[in-house]
């Protein structure tokens, strides 16, 4: 892949990532992911799970999940401190990048209806809005707008 931001690495998640992971979980998701939601995605062979990872440490990390031929994003989060950097769009790029490889011919994922940054990123990556979720959030009953690129076999990255 060789997807590049000066300064960050993209990396495979291993356990070690995890500690850091939760950290940036509990500041950017208002109903986080378990330590054990995380260590689970180590053993998925349809996972896959990336860090972003500067000098300063990890500073984001996001995961897809391949089920025949869709990649499902099930979620992406970037430290607070180190946003609008385009570390998500990165992760968000090799992670469609690495679902191609296995195969995939579409991606869909869920965002809050309220996450405008979220939306334009994924936007200005391919992805269309589909259909609305209502109350599909347990923690707030916030509607998710439900996003799928189309076609990923001929998708390349925006410039």
């Amino acid at each position: 892949m060789g997807v590049d931001l000066p300064g960050f690495r993209i990396a495979t998640l291993e356990e070690r990532h995890i500690p850091a992971i939760l950290e940036i979980e509990k500041q950017s998701q208002s109903a986080p992911w378990s330590e054990q939601s995380f260590k689970n995605e180590l053993s998925q062979p349809h996972s896959i799970f990336l860090v972003a990872t500067s000098s300063q440490g990890l500073v984001g990390y996001g995961g897809v999940w391949i089920l025949a031929d869709e990649s499902h994003v099930t979620t992406v989060a970037v430290d607070p401190t180190h946003r609008r950097k385009g570390i998500a769009r990165i992760l968000m790029i090799e992670l469609l990048e690495r679902s191609k490889e296995r195969l995939a011919t579409c991606s869909t994922l869920e965002v809050r209806k309220g996450n405008e940054g979220a939306i334009r990123l994924y936007e200005d990556l391919g992805y269309v809005t589909a259909g609305i979720r209502k109350g599909y959030y347990p923690d707030n009953k916030e509607d998710a707008v439900i996003m799928w690129l189309h076609d990923l076999t001929k998708w390349s990255p925006p410039t």
